[in-house]
């Protein structure tokens, strides 16, 4: 993780409606899909990096499109994390 990038975050329930979120996101601004993590009940968050700019459009833009399918449980932008995060974010990198 660059020292520039930003993390973003969104938190809903269902895979259909995170789905969504992940799609508007990554169509919205120039982030890179992290990952995602089944929480528990249902509800499933979707991790997002890139620019601090690019980042908050980007969580705006999936909490509007994933808000038309489902509930928004909760959403973050984390500008410039600290360096120790990487240790959090590492967990839920998608390998494809």
């Amino acid at each position: 993780m660059e020292i520039n990038d930003a993390l973003g975050f969104i938190e809903t329930y269902g895979l259909v409606s995170v789905l969504e979120a992940a799609d508007a996101m990554c169509k919205a601004a120039d982030v890179e899909l992290v990952g995602y993590e089944n929480v528990a009940s249902g509800l499933i968050s979707v991790v997002i990096r890139g620019d601090v700019g690019a980042v908050r459009a980007a969580v705006e833009a999936g909490i509007k499109e994933a808000s038309k399918v489902g509930p928004i449980y909760s959403s973050n932008v984390i500008a410039r994390p600290h360096a120790d995060i990487k240790k959090i974010v590492a967990r839920y990198v998608l390998d494809w």
